[in-house]
């Protein structure tokens, strides 16, 4: 694990020399965010004081967007998807062939590094914006659900990283990946929970989505920081998200091992 761990710290300092890129990403990736806000507000406002959408008030609903924040701070891919598939396109995995080191794991070290950095960078900004609707965001009930969001934030950022591991092995196969990415991403965005709360949906078109591993990757988090998933419901989502991470690793095992065959075939 000793040459993991110095992967770990190399990254973080690589990543650090872009520190600036981080932090404009951070404070340009809030306007979207702000839009958002303001049109619940007027969407409440509309609607009258004391108005629900789904079972949200005003004050729950802009404490789910200040979370999402949160969560897709600790567990969003931002370029590693790229980064793989450009490795698989130039033959820069040849290297990795050759010596001790198991890409997968190197790769994900190297995206927990650009995780604390982006932590790190952003921590002050992020800190700022949620004082200034401070009155809006919510504490956990209890120290034990802020216990089992903190376990299940792992999870999502395992289960996001895997699923973007696994699509970067198209490129193996494919020239370009860029397509299969943005599909990906762009379900992610709506059956994640990003875009809105996923139980304001029908109830049936929620029970399919759940059938799905995407709110894993988002709003099964953010429902456990919020008190919304609780007792059985919690065992049986952790349970839940827990084998989607273990399939989508295994699914990122099985891509590399035959992704391989055909590159070694081709470098033949």
């Amino acid at each position: 694990m000793k040459k993991y761990w110095h992967v770990l710290n190399i990254g973080i300092q690589n990543n650090l020399t872009y520190r600036f890129n981080f932090l404009a990403r951070t404070l340009f990736g809030w306007i979207p965010l702000l839009a958002i806000l303001y049109l619940w507000q007027t969407i409440y406002s509309g609607n009258g004081a004391g108005s629900t959408v789904g079972a949200y008030s005003l004050a729950q609903m802009i404490s789910y967007y200040l979370l999402v924040t949160v969560v897709d701070a600790l567990t969003a891919v931002n370029e590693d998807d790229w980064q793989i598939a450009t490795d698989i396109k130039d033959g820069n995995i040849s290297q990795f062939l050759l010596k001790p080191i198991d890409y997968l794991t190197y790769r994900l070290f190297l995206f927990f590094s650009g995780r604390l950095t982006y932590l790190a960078v952003a921590a002050v900004p992020l800190a700022l914006f949620i004082l200034y609707f401070h009155k809006y965001f919510v504490l956990p009930a209890n120290a034990a659900t802020l216990g089992w969001f903190s376990f299940s934030t792992v999870l999502t950022a395992l289960l996001q990283f895997f699923m973007s591991y696994t699509m970067a092995m198209l490129a193996f196969w494919v020239l370009e990946v860029s397509t299969f990415i943005f599909i990906l991403f762009a379900f992610e965005y709506i059956a994640s929970g990003h875009l809105f709360p996923l139980d304001i949906l029908p109830r049936g078109l929620e029970q399919a989505l759940f059938f799905t591993p995407f709110p894993y990757q988002l709003y099964f988090p953010v429902s456990i920081y919020m008190g919304k998933t609780a007792g059985a419901e919690l065992v049986r989502g952790l349970l839940i998200q827990t084998f989607w991470v273990i399939a989508a690793f295994g699914l990122a095992r099985f891509a590399w091992q035959r992704g391989i065959r055909k590159y070694s075939a081709v470098g033949g």
